[in-house]
């Protein structure tokens, strides 16, 4: 059977529980296993545990034939389990769902799978609605709303079609002015 994976990180450094409970619910779960989807390993930090254990304590008809696995961190980076999402020998591409952080979401440009980046707007100070929105903009990844999970699913096999490369070419149009050199500029806190 060939394995189409959905791989979930909600980051390093915050709690993200929102998210992990959007990708374990059951209309998720179904929207994956309509889209081929066989697994989904979810990175679920240090506090996300215990949503994995009730969610595994649940009956198996309502995880709609899907493997569900989890961690809470790997101190050797996710490349791994982003790689785990591509295309293989005996794999579907399939996708990363991740917080919006801007390390998160360059490590899944670079593997070139298709992203779905959900903004964690509980932060303060957050800046992950705008990357997501200007990323998503740009062509490279889908902006995810937590609220409605499946609807980001169907349009990440839109994307896949239509992805831009990573890196980008720097001649892209951009009515803002900013370029996506500006946003990178304005996440790392380069201001001029």
């Amino acid at each position: 059977m060939t394995q189409k994976v959905c791989f979930v990180t909600i980051g390093a450094t915050a709690a993200f529980d929102q998210l992990l409970r959007a990708v374990l619910a059951s209309r998720f779960l179904q929207a994956l296993q309509g889209s081929g989807y066989t697994t989904l390993s979810l990175q679920y930090g240090k506090n996300g545990q215990q949503i994995l254990a009730d969610f595994d304590a649940i009956a198996q008809t309502e995880k709609h034939n899907i493997e569900v696995t989890g961690f809470d961190f790997n101190k050797q980076g996710l490349g791994r389990e982003m790689w785990a999402a591509k295309a293989g020998e005996d794999r579907e591409e399939g996708v990363v769902i991740s917080h919006a952080g801007s390390g998160s979401i360059l490590d899944a440009l670079r593997i070139d799978v298709p992203l779905i980046a959900v903004p964690n707007t509980s932060l303060l100070h957050n800046h992950q609605v705008e990357l997501a929105e200007e990323m998503a903009r740009l062509g490279f990844l889908v902006h995810g709303d937590v609220n409605d999970l499946p609807a980001a699913l169907r349009e990440s096999e839109v994307l896949r079609k239509e992805r831009r490369a990573w890196p980008p070419d720097n001649r892209i149009a951009d009515p803002s002015g900013r370029g996506l050199a500006g946003v990178m500029d304005e996440e790392m806190g380069f201001y001029d």
